[in-house]
């Protein structure tokens, strides 16, 4: 169980205001506005590795695509929105969670120290400030094509369910991957117009990814979450965590793996097809690396081995990137 730390002067995270799992030090609590910080900690921007997951699978999609058909000029803005649309609605969906689960978060020693369940922010502002995140993120969503635009609109569904899951299924983290690899299908969409079947195989490999560092996320609060009744994979697998999350960890190497074969067989280079396949490899051994480092009893590790992810995710894009000049 996540333990909270006290600062320099002997003051709880609580009693600065600062969340408990937030990074020492960050912009949020040092740097902003002391009005903004509430809101700020409410969108999770002192702890910006969840935007990186959020974003990560977006432009997979979009390098994956360039290295297919072409880069196209619009490309960059696809990256550019993606990035301030993933900030907000990753804010958005972080206040959304927040409101529906103030109360479980009340009687967790990691989450009690959040906006809501510590009295920083009333449940009526939070909802005005998911509506303002919402409607900025829709104002970039307008500017892709059409059947992005659509399927961005349709993400909201999932967006909407994921903080019920875990009141009803051992399967959280799966609605989780559900809701946050979505922006692999948008973004390829926002480039080719359609969907397809790398784009698939991507949003799959995504959906397997988060399921693994989510699982190790959710290690943190695994004695809490089985006092109040809360569940999770982590709960789930218990011992055969490790087993469990290298079975994912494949999945999603194999479905990547897919992907760069299906995009880039028969319309880029050889060398483009091996070049987005060190990109896989690479993600791999990143996950692989976890995988021996992991103590799923030790809840700073699992933090850490968490936030590792962004890392991950990021290797392919470089080499996907990479395979567009290829």
């Amino acid at each position: 169980m996540a333990t909270s730390d006290t600062s320099q002067t002997g003051e709880t995270p609580e009693a600065e205001g600062r969340v408990a799992d937030a990074v020492r030090g960050n912009r949020v609590d040092t740097q902003a506005p002391p009005w903004t910080r509430p809101y700020l900690r409410l969108s999770r921007a002192d702890r910006p590795v969840g935007t990186w997951l959020l974003l990560i699978p977006c432009w997979w999609a979009v390098t994956l695509a360039a290295a297919s058909t072409g880069f196209l000029w619009i490309d960059l803005w696809i990256v550019l929105g993606c990035a301030i649309g993933a900030w907000l609605m990753r804010g958005a969906g972080c206040t959304w969670n927040d409101i529906t689960d103030r109360e479980i978060d009340a009687g967790v020693a990691r989450t009690r120290s959040r906006p809501i369940p510590s009295g920083q922010v009333t449940v009526q502002n939070a909802v005005v400030w998911m509506v303002l995140q919402a409607l900025t993120a829709f104002l970039i969503l307008i500017t892709f094509n059409t059947a992005a635009i659509a399927l961005g609109i349709a993400s909201l569904v999932l967006v909407a369910v994921y903080p019920f899951a875990k009141r009803f299924t051992y399967w959280p983290q799966m609605f989780l991957g559900l809701a946050f690899n979505w922006g692999a299908l948008l973004a390829w969409t926002a480039h080719t117009g359609s969907l397809g079947w790398p784009a698939l195989f991507l949003y799959l490999s995504g959906i397997a990814w988060t399921i693994f560092y989510d699982t190790i996320y959710a290690h943190q609060d695994k004695e809490d979450d089985a006092l109040i009744g809360v569940k999770s994979t982590a709960l789930l697998f218990g011992d055969q965590t490790a087993l469990r999350l290298q079975q994912f960890g494949i999945a999603s190497v194999g479905l990547m793996a897919l992907a760069v074969l299906v995009a880039l067989t028969h319309s880029a280079g050889q060398t483009a097809v091996i070049v987005g396949l060190m990109g896989v490899a690479g993600f791999g051994a990143h996950l692989y690396w976890q995988l021996r480092n992991l103590d799923a009893d030790d809840a700073d590790a699992c933090l850490r081995l968490f936030r590792a992810n962004r890392d991950a995710g990021l290797i392919p894009v470089l080499f996907f990137g990479l395979a567009i000049l290829a």
